[in-house]
């Protein structure tokens, strides 16, 4: 990487954003708040994951891309209101990456992943123990989270306070049981307590994965990917057997369905 390049680029973007910015600029752009472009903020950042997921080189390219000029512009925003501004994102990010980095920065020694892990942590609660107001130890975990990825970190946060299942044949002790309990809410047809049940079993559920050390989110948007691979592959059978897709009837569809499953095997 040439930083020369880098140095050049990077003034180039934060001064296209003052100019979108100001009078004589972009209208649109001009009127946008924080508030309004927390959401296009998000949905850049799905764009990414998404093209992580699909091994897309030049498409993650360009959606960084989109990720970064809304991560400038909302510095830019903080600039205009004296709060904070670009230099300060880049300063403070670089001061907490060297002080979370004391094995790579400093003098301390480790020898696994897990003492760095171990490190981070401390590292976390010695910074947090020097605030003015420490609040609920879970509290950084972010409101705005999807609500899968959110209950992973909130059970994998309370995990470090000690408050977690003995081990993975608990954890599916505790499915089952939440299994039986929406099982008894179904036949009493009380549509409020199957959503309650549906919650605490999907919750129970998000446990079991991270016990197994893996990502409920991650899991269900693999299953996402999967099931529109396969209904996008049954609408191709149905058509080449010159049947539209609405016109095909349930037993139809579920046959192609289980034969696409079946060739997967």
């Amino acid at each position: 990487m040439d930083y020369a390049e880098l140095d050049s680029a990077i003034n180039t973007l934060a001064d296209l954003v003052e100019r979108l910015r100001a009078p004589g600029g972009c209208p649109w752009d001009a009127k946008q708040t924080m508030h309004t472009v927390r959401m296009y903020l998000l949905e850049e950042s799905y764009e990414v994951l998404d093209a992580v997921e699909r091994g897309l080189p030049e498409e993650l390219c360009a959606e960084l891309g989109d990720l970064l000029f809304h991560i400038v512009f909302i510095a830019y925003l903080g600039e205009e209101k004296g709060e904070f501004d670009l230099v300060d994102v880049v300063e403070k990010i670089v001061e907490k990456m060297i002080r979370r980095h004391p094995h790579v920065f400093g003098n301390l020694k480790v020898e696994n992943v897990e003492e760095v892990a171990t490190n981070w942590a401390k590292i976390k609660k010695a910074e947090k123990n020097g605030a003015e107001r420490e609040g609920s130890f879970l509290e950084q975990v972010p409101a705005a989270l999807p609500a899968l990825q959110r209950a992973h970190r909130l059970s994998e946060r309370a995990s470090k306070a000690g408050f977690d299942w003995a081990d993975r044949a608990a954890v599916w002790k505790k499915v089952l049981e939440e299994s039986g309990e929406l099982r008894e809410a179904v036949k009493k047809q009380d549509s409020r307590e199957v959503g309650e049940e549906i919650g605490d079993l999907l919750f129970s559920l998000v446990n079991l994965a991270r016990h197994w050390g893996l990502n409920a989110e991650d899991l269900l948007r693999m299953a996402n990917r999967k099931f529109v691979r396969r209904f996008e592959l049954m609408e191709r059978k149905l058509s080449t057997a010159g049947t539209d897709l609405s016109e095909a009837a349930p037993d139809e569809m579920d046959e192609i369905w289980n034969e696409i499953k079946k060739d997967e095997r």
